[in-house]
């Protein structure tokens, strides 16, 4: 992790590099209370100073060579610099559509309910919904989600929660293993929470959140640190392919975040690698005809490729790989090129990487929304109005739309 010192603006700021960008905290006395991270951009490159590792020629079914994918990598302007973000807190510039969210999926208990499947609860719902409550800079909801995070999913004795919650099952909770993703979510939210609502409890939550995400790190082939979408069942002891990681737990915008709270010679987790290793691993695993990342990727053999037991789907998890690598900025342009060409009738879908068969077409509007992130990053198109109006879509499409505003609003706010 490199660290110095940067003079920007006339201000004396100290920085971190965080996967091709520089955390900037400032340590003004006159630094507004709740003042976020600047980014500001800077060239990807590898920790030890040379370019990201590619993909060797063939990686994975029709991925594209590895000269394709380094110019893929390159940032566009190894000399341009951009301030970026702005506060999350705020940033949900919707409060009809807040309003709108929390009647339909937050009970008055704090319990983020998945509509779609089954009315359960699971940890990424209730990270989505602490984060968005930040976002909405909505205390009150907040504090409702975290608590009943805390009195029903933190059953495990590592620091980390138990993934799945469902009504009328007893015990409730009908999974205790963990999903890594929904502990990234909590510990970024619980670190935006305490920042701006200076609350020293939630920073310190957050950070021993994600110091215990220290265990569900492992190496691939290569030695480069891979997380570990669960405590049990996806490590090369548990699977003959394995280990096996799911790319759209990869939380990129949350990496800057916790390498700030878990930093130092005794951080737990080396979240700028962590961060890089995400982005060369995206390059390697670019399956079929379009491209695009598979929802579960083995890392056994040679070169990634999707895992056995899963179908070889880009589908509902992987949608999220563009909105978190949009959300993050590090060279999105070509890392989303493949998303928007397969994108380009605006309504994404489901595709069988093995055959190129289409699948299920994504339409609802929060899907969409992330069609329309992506054009946003291309092509500077604005965002249609309509996004922020509710609309009957269940839980997961409606978060991925306030996501993806959220996401428009920090980082591209020429496309409001």
């Amino acid at each position: 992790m490199r660290r110095g010192i940067i003079r920007f603006a006339g201000v004396v700021v100290f920085g971190t590099a965080l996967a091709g960008w520089i955390a900037v905290t400032d340590f003004t006395p006159s630094a507004p209370e709740g003042r976020q991270p600047l980014l500001v951009g800077a060239s990807m490159a590898h920790p030890a100073g040379g370019p990201l590792p590619v993909a060797p020629q063939g990686a994975g079914e029709g991925a594209p060579p590895a000269s394709t994918v380094a110019a893929t990598l390159a940032p566009a302007s190894a000399a341009s610099v951009k301030v970026l973000p702005r506060p999350l807190p705020g940033s949900l510039a919707a409060p009809e559509l807040w309003a709108d969210y929390t009647r339909r999926f937050v009970s008055p208990e704090g319990r983020v309910i998945d509509t779609a499947n089954g009315g359960i609860s699971h940890s990424e719902g209730q990270g989505y919904g602490m984060l968005l409550a930040v976002a909405a800079d909505d205390r009150p909801v907040f504090d409702r989600i975290w608590s009943w995070t805390q009195a029903n999913l933190d059953v495990r004795d590592d620091g980390l929660a138990a993934w799945r919650w469902e009504p009328g099952a007893s015990p409730a909770v009908t999974d205790r293993n963990n999903a890594s993703d929904g502990d990234l979510l909590i510990a970024w939210a619980l670190a935006e929470a305490g920042r701006h609502w200076a609350d020293a409890t939630l920073t310190d939550a957050a950070r021993a959140r994600a110091r215990a995400l220290r265990d569900l790190v492992t190496e691939d082939r290569n030695g480069r640190p891979m997380l570990l979408p669960g405590a049990s069942g996806f490590t090369a002891d548990d699977r003959p392919d394995g280990p096996v990681v799911n790319p759209s737990y990869w939380v990129f915008p949350a990496f800057p975040v916790l390498a700030a709270l878990d930093g130092g010679p005794r951080r737990a987790v080396d979240w700028t690698a962590l961060s890089m290793s995400g982005l060369a691993l995206l390059a390697e695993s670019r399956f079929g005809a379009q491209h695009l990342p598979a929802e579960w990727v083995a890392l056994g053999a040679e070169a990634p490729r999707p895992a056995e037991g899963f179908p070889p789907l880009f589908g509902y998890n992987a949608i999220r790989v563009p909105l978190y690598l949009a959300w993050a900025g590090p060279s999105e342009r070509q890392q989303l090129a493949p998303f928007a060409a397969a994108w380009s009738s605006r309504v994404p879908e489901v595709v069988d990487l093995t055959t190129g068969t289409p699948g299920d077409r994504l339409t609802d509007r929060g899907y969409r929304a992330i069609a329309d992130l992506v054009r946003c990053v291309m092509e500077g198109t604005p965002m249609p109005a309509d996004l922020r109006v509710p609309s009957d879509e269940p839980y997961y499409p409606a978060t991925l739309r306030a996501l993806a505003l959220v996401a428009v609003k920090q980082r591209y706010p020429e496309c409001w």
